[in-house]
């Protein structure tokens, strides 16, 4: 069985929510060295913002489940069937 791709996304961004300064943190997210998204999390608003650099589409998630699945879904390998 492999291990889940999940836990160190979900690592990475909550590294951005326990970020003591009040800046906009800041993730990129890659797939064979591609930038496939761009993450950003507001302290202020308890929000994640998801920037999908292959459609140019936004979304906004203030859950942290959530956003992980999605960056998983970008940056998996196509061949994600496998055991």
């Amino acid at each position: 069985m492999k291990p889940s791709q999940l836990i160190p996304i979900i690592r990475r961004l909550d590294a951005m929510r326990e970020d003591e300064s009040d800046e906009i943190q800041v993730r990129r997210f890659e797939k064979d060295g591609k930038e496939q998204c761009i993450v950003r999390y507001d302290k202020s608003s308890r929000m994640y913002e998801l920037e999908d650099r292959t459609s140019g589409q936004t979304y906004e998630f203030d859950n942290i489940d959530y956003v992980a699945v999605e960056i998983l879904e970008l940056v998996q390998p196509a061949s994600s069937t496998e055991d």
